[in-house]
């Protein structure tokens, strides 16, 4: 059942909602409709007698007439029903009634509402309900609602323990035999940490699912042992996979195929099945979900192309295949996926096209789009000695994607350094929280490609540029690189070795040269290289081992790395140089190396060589403590660095390539240790939020849903004032009298300037006159102005006190519909605009974030004193940039924020113009409940 808003124009479609439950599995929360009569008794039929108890307080076998009425008859304002369903059946309902002070029906502004749930039995402990009380609040809340009232039996225990554990602030009493609980639906901190937790518990555990199957069944799988299902089923049995494998052709004729039991249809497998691998023709697919979401199959890869990769008709063949998969409680990797792989040893999963041997064991994760580049991607991390914990190629990503992947592999053990090839973000909002949450306790190293969407990829539009974008990743301790090269070189050497406490490095080798070009681009990295050591072309490995072992004991350096050329010799050294090399580490652990070698293909193999397992993680430290999960989640900093492969030292075939990787393990740990003291949202006594509130109350009273309404300068320096954020008054001057009484009621000197669109912001063009300190030089620059640029209703003349002289800057706020509130410096005049030399961060912003923002520009040296000039006011500048940020966090309502320019005094800061655009705030977003993206 579809309820649509043509069908029923009351009905709030934007309510509906896929979530992701305890166990993994998914359902669909929606509003309960005139419809569902039959649906609701069919559930209240299903529930045990105990729980149809906990709810009506004695013993109610059946629902009559009346009460079926009623729960399906709502008016979405004061009563209103929501339903969680797997496929079109109901498998827990809540309700909100409004109610008065005295406990009866009411209408608003009344603002407390009486809340109560039954999940059914055998869904009871997924979740059901703590999922269903997130979207009801966020309902309520939408409403005007602004508490719960529930009423539960002291036995209800599971009921009680749902909203005691949601984390709102509440009252809680016992009355007349029951508990009486008041739940303020005001998002805390702790609701929202909660919220989070949960969400990433389930979404990770639905990944677990995918990946650590007890069971497999692939199907369409062709008798004569061609296509991709035969090759995905030969790619599990080679593997060695540990669970059932079964085999599913519609023509089988036989037991076997390729030597795996054979099935004609899902269903007659007679055992559960826990994933399934689809390569059948996009035309058949539906069929195949169906059989297995028939079957209980938890989840599915579907290899078969055909739908968002081949035009409009796929991409809507591709919506109704996760609308279908969703129905069932499955989640889907694909479609036109590449596959999963897991060398867990108790698991062994190779369900891709990836043929045998499957990757080594190793501590690494990987996700690709792509499956081209997940085949590059794999090919060269077995080329250099790398092993993956687990690969994820999502295809179209229709359901499962690299959020998905990071909640996983946030708390995966095996996993110490995440890959990541997108080629969209999806939702860049959640990705960068995610991914910071991820990083604070191991790298995750981005490569994005495309700068436009992919053809099968539905993500929301952004107005952000990639540089823009890429800022945010960073801000989010993300390791953005540009290429697939460089995402294995980054990786390989956080996979293997310690972080960097410094950008300080050592560089030794046999080439004087190549010593040079490392030094070089040491420099252009930002890093501090020392001279480099010339071991002359005659070193010997020992020679090696005794610098690199001086250079790492030395407390002058945080990294080393090595150059090596060929020897003038008749016998190959690499093995030789490997073990000297690996015996200098050994001798002094605790900083980087990585090796640049000319022509010595050899060396290289010898040094991914490990000396143990490759599946067995090393000890850890007992710092290492401090990087897990529980330990982030009750205050740890998480500085501790990944735990290296044993003896595996790096190798580059180019100095620039080795740097480069170098520098970004710099870069991270300088933002791991960061982390350690993150800043704070400072609190301003003198804000008005309140004020702020009610004044945009009034403003957007009378503007339609999706209409942006510009505020005027009074509202808007009004808006801007009960921050703390001072704009200079501003007077029209249409005529010269009208000047010359503007500048009588703000007083000498004034400033004469233009406001016309095109001449706005562009004193280049001659439309500011400064320092006018009497009538008689007012009135004359008001004719030379007019004369020269064109009548003053053209120009729109206005007048301003003067401020003291500074540095003319930037701020902007925008509200982005993919990344959320971003905000962002630049120094004020056409050079910044032509190099683009702007900066962002994430609002809300800290005392930290905006520190380090002022600071990032190019052109931020103009503000401490260049050249001898008098450093300007950067504390009160930052003080204006949280207050803003403050407001955009407090006011979703405000979607638009411009101060141009910003004068930054010796002594203050003043904006001498302001753009504010407000609009209704869409009905939920990153703090509303948890969902999966729509379809």
């Amino acid at each position: 059942m579809r309820m649509t808003i043509e069908s029923d124009p009351s009905y709030p479609a934007h309510w509906e909602a896929d979530v992701v439950l305890r166990d993994g599995g998914t359902a669909r929360i929606r509003p309960i409709t005139t419809e569902d009569a039959g649906r609701l008794v069919s559930f209240y039929e299903q529930v045990s007698d105990e729980s149809k108890y906990y709810r009506f307080f004695a013993p109610y076998p059946r629902l009559s007439d009346r009460d079926v009425h009623r729960f399906t008859h709502h008016d979405y304002v004061d009563r209103v029903g929501l339903a969680a369903t797997v496929g079109e059946e109901f498998i827990g309902t809540v309700r909100y009634d409004r109610i008065g002070p005295d406990g009866r029906p009411a209408s608003a502004p009344a603002d407390e509402a009486e809340v109560a749930f039954l999940v059914q039995d055998a869904h009871q402990g997924r979740g059901v309900a703590s999922a269903l009380l997130e979207h009801i609040g966020a309902v309520a809340r939408e409403r005007g609602i602004r508490r719960f009232a529930a009423e539960v039996l002291p036995a209800n225990t599971k009921m009680i323990k749902v909203f005691t554990d949601a984390g709102y602030q509440q009252k809680r009493s016992f009355e007349d035999g029951s508990v009486h609980l008041t739940l303020d639906l005001e998002p805390t901190a702790e609701s929202l940490a909660v919220q989070r937790a949960r969400e990433q518990r389930a979404e990770a555990r639905s990944v677990q699912r995918l990946l650590a199957p007890g069971s497999v069944a692939v199907v369409g799988v062709s008798r004569s042992g061609a296509g991709v299902g035969a090759a995905a089923l030969r790619n599990l049995r080679d593997s060695g996979f540990h669970g059932h494998l079964y085999a599913v052709n519609e023509a089988a004729t036989r037991d076997l195929l390729d030597g795996v039991r054979a099935y004609r249809t899902v269903e007659a497998i007679g055992a559960p099945v826990d994933l399934a691998v689809i390569a059948v023709p996009a035309d058949r697919v539906p069929d195949a979900v169906a059989a297995c979401g028939e079957h209980g199959v938890q989840g599915l890869v579907v290899l078969s192309a055909g739908y968002g990769d081949s035009g409009p008709a796929g991409l809507a063949r591709q919506r109704e295949l996760l609308r279908q998969v969703r129905s069932y409680g499955m989640r889907l990797i694909g479609p036109n996926a590449y596959g999963v792989i897991n060398t867990a040893p108790e698991v062994e999963l190779n369900a891709s096209l990836t043929p045998a041997p499957m990757p080594v064991r190793g501590r690494t994760g990987l996700f690709t789009q792509s499956g081209a580049i997940g085949i590059a991607l794999l090919s060269a991390l077995l080329r250099r000695g790398e092993g993956l914990s687990s690969f994820v190629s999502a295809g179209n990503r229709a359901d499962v994607s690299g959020n998905d992947i990071l909640q996983y592999w946030y708390e995966d053990e095996a996993t110490d350094v995440a890959l990541m090839y997108l080629e969209t973000l999806g939702n860049p909002r959640k990705f960068t929280r995610l991914a910071r949450r991820t990083a604070a306790v191991k790298p995750v190293v981005v490569a994005k490609g495309g700068r436009h969407t992919p053809a099968g990829h539905v993500v929301p539009g952004t107005r952000l540029s990639e540089d823009t974008v890429s800022a945010l990743l960073r801000q989010a301790g993300v390791i953005r690189v540009d290429t697939v090269t460089e995402l294995v070189d980054v990786g390989l050497l956080l996979a293997s070795q310690p972080l960097p406490a410094g950008p300080r490095i050592a560089i030794l080798g046999n080439s004087e040269s190549l010593g040079v070009l490392t030094y070089d681009a040491c420099l252009t990295q930002g890093l501090r290289p020392l001279p480099p050591l010339d071991l002359t072309t005659a070193a010997s490995p020992e020679d090696f081992r005794t610098a690199l072992a001086a250079a790492l004991a030395s407390d002058d350096c945080d990294a080393v790395i090595v150059t090596a050329i060929p020897w003038v010799s008749e016998h190959a050294l690499a093995d030789d140089l490997a073990d000297a090399l690996r015996e200098a580490v050994a001798e002094t652990p605790g900083k980087p190396v990585a090796v640049v070698h000319v022509e010595l293909a050899e060396l290289v193999q010898a040094l991914s060589a490990t000396r143990g397992p490759a599946d067995q993680p090393p000890d850890r430290p007992a710092a290492d403590a401090a990087r897990t999960p529980a330990a982030l989640a009750a205050g740890g900093a998480g500085t501790s660095t990944p735990a290296p492969a044993p003896g595996r030292i790096p190798g580059y075939p180019a100095a620039e390539r080795a740097v480069k990787a170098v520098a970004e393990a710099v870069r991270y740990g300088q933002w791991r240790r960061a982390l350690a003291d993150a800043g704070h949202v400072p609190e301003y006594e003198d804000i008005d939020e309140a004020g702020a509130a009610a004044q945009l109350a009034g403003l957007l009273a009378h503007v339609d849903d999706g209409a942006v309404l510009t505020l005027s300068d009074w509202d808007a320096r009004e808006l801007l004032a009960r921050y703390g954020i001072r704009v200079l008054p501003t007077l029209p001057a249409p005529s010269p009298d009208a000047a010359v009484r503007a500048a009588e009621v703000l007083g000498y000197p004034v400033a004469l300037k233009t406001t016309a669109p095109h001449l706005r912001h562009r004193a280049d063009l001659g439309g500011v006159r400064l320092d006018l300190t009497n009538e008689a030089e007012l009135r004359r620059s008001y004719e030379e102005l007019t004369d020269a640029l064109g009548k003053p209703a053209e120009l729109q003349p206005v007048v301003q006190p003067m401020v003291p002289r500074g540095v003319d800057t930037v701020v902007r706020s925008v509200i982005d519909p993919a990344a959320g509130a971003v905000l962002s410096f630049g120094l004020a005049g056409v050079a910044s605009e032509l190099l683009g030399d702007t900066a962002h961060r994430l609002v809300p912003a800290t005392d930290r974030d905006v520190a380090a923002l002022i600071r990032s520009i190019r052109a931020a040296p103009l503000l401490f004193g260049w050249r001898g000039s008098d450093p300007v006011d950067t504390p009160a500048l930052e003080e204006a940039l949280l207050r803003l940020s403050r407001l955009v966090d407090d006011h979703p309502e405000v979607i638009g924020v411009t101060l141009e320019p910003v004068v930054v005094a010796i002594e203050g800061v003043c904006a001498l113009s302001a753009t504010v655009r407000v609009a209704h705030p869409p009905a939920r977003g990153d703090l509303g409940p948890r969902t999966l993206p729509s379809y």
